[in-house]
Parts: structure tokens; sequence; C-alpha cells
């Protein structure tokens, strides 16, 4: 009978490329985990950018913009008395912000017309960071 050797790894060498497997982990997670608040800021700024548009097209088809209780369901669903409405001025439903929260929309805004804002990961109005309000009359 001829010996013949086995070939394999040792539970010494899968503990050691697991600790340096953990050790990379470590590192490299952080830095990717504060890459995605930003991220998500600029997903809010980008769809209210798109119901900015939305709504401007709504005023030129209408005369005015949604109001409070109309929201911003008003560009995909003609309200009763919006005579001009040629909608739906989004293709898809409103989506909800990036921390899954509906926007705030205001009409008449701070400045006239309306107002929209996201208030960030806290979901609540101020902050600062990640918890700062997103609004689209900055």
């Amino acid at each position: 009978m001829k010996f013949k050797p086995q070939t394999g790894f040792t539970m010494m060498e899968l503990l050691i490329v697991l600790v340096i497997v953990g050790l990379l982990a470590a590192l490299v997670g952080p830095s990717l985990y504060k890459r995605v608040n930003p991220a998500k800021a600029s997903v809010a700024k980008a769809q209210i950018q798109n119901f900015s548009g939305a709504l401007d097209a709504y005023f030129v088809d209408v005369g005015d913009f949604p109001s409070d209780a109309e929201g911003l369901a008003a560009l995909r669903v003609k309200p009763s008395g919006a005579e001009g409405w040629q909608g739906p001025y989004l293709k898809k439903e409103v989506p909800l912000d990036p921390w899954s929260r509906p926007y705030v929309y205001k009409s008449p805004g701070r400045n006239g017309g309306y107002e929209i804002v996201s208030y960030g990961k806290d979901g609540a109005q101020g902050g600062e960071g990640d918890n700062a309000d997103i609004n689209s009359w900055e």
C-alpha cells in the first residue's frame, strides 16, 4: 500500500485567512459607510429638482400650483377643478425621500409658489450634517 499525501488547508491556515479578511473589513467598512448618507442627500436634491420641473409644467398648464391638500399627488392624478391639466407630470409614482419618508409640500411657500422639503435622516425640522433639511429653495 502506497501512502498518498492529503491536500487541502489546515485549520490554522483558514483561521489566519479569516482574521485577515476581518481586519480588511474593519478598515474599509467605515469609509464606505461615510459615503452612503451624502449620496442620500444628493438623491433627495435630484428628486426635488425633478418635482420642481414637474410643478413648473403643471403651473403652465393649470395656472396655479397644487394646494397643500392636493400635494405632489396632483402631478400624477388630476385634481378636481384643475382645468387644463395635461399630466401626468411624473412618469412614476411620487417617491418617498431616501430615508423612506414622504416629502413635505407646501403651497404657497416661503417665497410664494411652493416649497418641497425632506427633513433628512432624523425626520425632524432643522439639524446638521446627515440630519440637515434638504429644501427646494436652496
